[in-house]
């Protein structure tokens, strides 16, 4: 697991360093804890490379915020921040959410299901309803204990896929 600074993990996001993913890969079997309702259909799976910023507090790694760049092709085309929010570089259209349900992944950070809280825009984002994080790769706290006020940030990759109602 690859530290480094939050300062260097943001700049590494920003001049393109998580450009190479592409959308839409393989879809292995998603764990029955995070299925999306009935009555939600497939709307675009991105996959996305990014941080899960830490910050130690009472001597632990708590999370402080995610800070994505999610792709389509190697073409950057939204971008995932604290909240959860997903939000589009191409039409600026908006999704936030709220965690349902989590399914343990060894090594990584938990895959998971959100519901939607919030929609803004006309564009792509603006009718989700639910947000899978599938294949997590990485993104771990790390081990150990810390010195308050100290971050770190941990590289992840994951699939963010978007449902709509339908």
């Amino acid at each position: 697991m690859k530290r480094m600074t939050v300062a260097l993990a943001i700049g590494a996001l920003l001049v393109g360093g998580a450009a190479t993913a592409s959308a839409t890969p393989a879809a292995p079997k998603v764990p029955d804890a995070i299925q999306v309702p009935a009555g939600n259909r497939p709307l675009v799976t991105y996959a996305a490379e990014g941080v899960q910023i830490y910050g130690c507090t009472a001597g632990a790694w708590t999370l402080v915020q995610p800070a994505a760049v999610l792709s389509r092709h190697g073409h950057p085309v939204a971008l995932h921040s604290k909240g959860p929010v997903w939000t589009s570089t191409v039409d600026g259209s908006t999704v936030g959410a709220a965690a349902v349900a989590t399914s343990p992944r060894t090594g990584a950070i938990p895959e998971v299901l959100l519901k939607a809280s919030l929609n803004s825009g006309d564009g792509i984002f603006g009718k989700v309803t639910y947000v899978q994080r599938l294949h997590t790769r990485g993104g771990v706290a790390p081990a150990g204990t810390c010195t308050a006020g100290a971050q770190t940030a941990v590289r992840y990759s994951t699939d963010y896929a978007f449902w709509v109602a339908g």
